[in-house]
C-alpha cells in the first residue's frame, strides 16, 4: 500500500489527474491548513474564509481530469485561493456600495417626500390665513406676493396710494407673522 504522505506534488498532482481520491485528501490535508493561514490574513473572518477554502477543494476535484498545473501544486493552490480572495473583497465593496449607494437613495427619497408634504401643508396653511385677511389687504397682498407686482403698479390698479398698498402689505405681513412666527413670514416673503 502506497504511504501518500510520502509521495511529492508532482506525484500527488499526476494521481489526483486520475481520479485518485487518497491523492485528494492527503493535498487536502497538506495544504488546507497553510491555506486557511494565507486567506484568514487577508480576511480576518474565519466562516468566510472556510467557504473559500471548501469552494477550492470542491473546484479541485471536480476538475481534477481537466487541470493542468502549469507550475507545481502548491503555488496553483496559492494563486487559487488569493484570486479568490481578491474576488471576495471585490464582490464586498461592490455589494457594500450598493447597499450604501441604495439608503442614500432611500433617505432621499423620504427627505425629499416629507419636504413635499411639509411644503404642501406649509402652502395650505398660508394660503387659508392669507384668505382670511380683510377683502382689500388680501387683494393687495396677492398682487404684491403672488403676482409680483410693484407698489407702483398695484396703486395704479387698485387707484389707491402707493402708501395705501405699503400700508397694506405691511399689516398683511404682520398678521401672518402673529399666526404662523417671524421665520415664516420670512420664507413667506423670500419664496411667493
Amino acid at each position: 500500500m502506497t504511504d501518500y504522505s510520502k509521495l511529492s506534488d508532482v506525484e500527488l498532482a499526476a494521481l489526483l489527474n486520475e481520479g485518485d481520491t487518497l491523492a485528494y485528501t492527503e493535498i487536502y490535508n497538506r495544504y488546507k491548513g497553510v491555506l486557511y493561514i494565507h486567506a484568514h490574513h487577508r480576511l480576518k473572518n474565519a466562516e468566510e474564509v472556510n467557504d473559500i477554502i471548501h469552494e477550492l477543494f470542491a473546484t479541485l476535484w471536480d476538475r481534477r481530469k481537466t487541470l493542468v498545473f502549469k507550475t507545481n501544486l502548491s503555488n496553483y493552490l496559492y494563486t487559487a485561493v488569493r484570486n479568490r480572495v481578491i474576488d471576495f473583497i471585490a464582490h464586498q465593496k461592490v455589494e457594500s456600495a450598493y447597499i450604501s449607494g441604495f439608503q442614500q437613495f432611500i433617505d432621499g427619497r423620504e427627505a425629499a417626500t416629507d419636504h413635499l408634504l411639509r411644503e404642501k401643508e406649509l402652502s395650505r396653511l398660508i394660503e387659508d390665513e392669507v384668505q382670511s385677511l380683510p377683502a382689500k389687504m388680501r387683494e393687495v397682498f396677492e398682487l404684491s406676493r403672488k403676482h409680483h407686482h410693484s407698489h407702483r403698479e398695484i396703486a395704479f390698479k387698485l387707484t389707491l396710494s402707493e402708501k395705501t398698498v405699503k400700508k397694506h402689505v405691511n399689516n398683511a405681513l404682520k398678521i401672518l407673522r402673529v399666526k404662523f412666527g417671524t421665520l415664516l413670514s420670512l420664507l413667506l416673503f423670500l419664496f411667493s
